[in-house]
């Protein structure tokens, strides 16, 4: 479990939902929620040119490694999230973050020929932000999501398999 938990670092997994908050927030408060798509897709060429937010080229809550043509969970999510936007009074947000996805795709398979869609990050934060959620919760939330299918996933292996598992390692840190 501890290792389970100690792998979910970084913007690209356990951390992805707070990195697409972080870089919506820069946007918003870039261009509002701008209804003008030529607008929005003008500022994601900016960060995919590496000129706009965190300067890695990179539209967070965009794409995923195994769901490459739509992310089923994000689809999913989405409806609920756009019930809960009702429930809140937070629509206008909502629809922002449609239009942005709607570009997002647009820009992204214009610069590298690539189709993609929302994956589950896109939509998460928007909804624990919705449900009064502090951002530092969003990977302790990610990992009580999940526990149970380790816890499962560990005791299947101990009553099915008879095998000794050696996960490869690689050292990183300083050599002195």
């Amino acid at each position: 479990m501890a290792g389970s938990i100690g792998a979910l670092k970084g913007e690209r997994h356990g951390g992805a939902n707070r990195k697409v908050k972080s870089m919506m927030q820069a946007v918003i408060d870039e261009i509002g929620y701008c209804e003008d798509e030529n607008v929005i897709k003008k500022l994601i060429q900016k960060i995919i040119d590496k000129d706009f937010f965190d300067q890695k080229g990179l539209v967070y809550g965009m794409g995923h490694a195994v769901y490459t043509l739509s992310d089923p969970r994000s689809c999913i999510l989405q409806e609920y999230a756009l019930k809960l936007a009702k429930e809140k009074g937070m629509e206008k947000q909502f629809a922002f973050y449609q239009r942005f996805e709607k570009c997002a795709r647009e820009m992204i398979w214009i610069n590298k020929k690539k189709h993609v869609s929302s994956n589950v990050d896109f939509y998460s934060g928007l909804v624990y932000d919705m449900l009064g959620i502090p951002s530092e919760l969003f990977t302790p939330l990610f990992v009580c999501a999940r526990i149970a299918g380790w816890l499962a996933h560990n005791i299947e292996d101990k009553c099915y398999c008879d095998k000794i598992v050696r996960p490869a390692t690689r050292y990183v840190g300083d050599i002195k």
